[in-house]
């Protein structure tokens, strides 16, 4: 090939690989700035809520009354992360999975059973939940300006690997503690005979996620694990390229 030929080649290469790389237009940055910066405020309100009732009660028992409006409101509102899955580089299957196993425990078992409000294991998922989102937030706020502070960075892909697993615990606890509740009253569940011919046992549902958990969860755990290893495992060579 010609030096000519190579060079038109590689300015081809070259312009393809800006063109993969382009981020989201001005718009869509502004958008997604704004809602990352309005959910870290957001979540920072849910600890900052969590902390002060644990101050004036001097117990950590029954904390979630404290924090359960702005907790249903903006876990709800990260449905709009699904939506911008496709303005961003994220997988929108990831995105679409975390984001609603997360709201259907908010709604459709701990707004839906009330006895189990009071149990532990849902501090222990709500303060998982609180510290990992006031973390990502920031990091996708400080990414998408194009100034990200190594701590967060760091932060971001190191806390998760206690994170997660405290957080799976609780809801899988919760959702353990909500099952005699389900059975008994029989929510949510359609029986037969009906007109359209239509049965749906929620009880056997909530099982079911519990046994989902066991493929999804370890794909989760060590997607995040590649991830730290790829973002802060060559630390120094990036610096040395920067």
């Amino acid at each position: 090939m010609s030096a000519p030929a190579m060079g038109t080649a590689k300015a081809a290469h070259s312009e393809a690989s800006h063109k993969k790389k382009k981020g989201p237009g001005a718009l869509a940055t502004a958008y997604l700035v704004i809602y990352n910066v309005i959910m870290t405020a957001g979540w920072l309100v849910i600890a900052v809520g969590l902390v002060r009732a644990y101050l004036a009660r001097g117990s950590y028992h029954g904390l979630y009354y404290s924090i359960e409006k702005p907790l249903k409101f903006f876990q709800t509102g990260a449905l709009l992360e699904v939506g911008a899955a496709g303005i961003v580089p994220s997988s929108v299957v990831l995105t679409g999975f975390q984001v609603m196993s997360r709201v259907f425990l908010t709604w459709a078992v701990t707004h839906s059973v009330i006895e189990v409000q009071s149990e532990d294991s849902v501090l222990l998922f709500v303060m998982a939940w609180t510290v990992t989102e006031i973390i990502r937030y920031s990091f996708y706020t400080f990414s998408l300006l194009n100034h990200l502070p190594y701590v967060i960075k760091w932060a971001r892909y190191t806390f998760f690997i206690v994170l997660y697993p405290m957080g799976v615990t609780g809801e899988l606890l919760t959702i353990y503690a909500a099952l005699p509740y389900v059975q008994k009253t029989g929510l949510f569940s359609v029986t037969l005979p009906n007109k359209y011919n239509f049965s749906f046992d929620y009880y056997t549902f909530l099982i079911l996620t519990m046994l989902s958990y066991i493929p999804l969860f370890p794909q989760l755990y060590f997607h995040m694990l590649r991830q730290r290893k790829k973002v802060l495992g060559h630390t120094q060579d990036y610096s040395k390229v920067e």
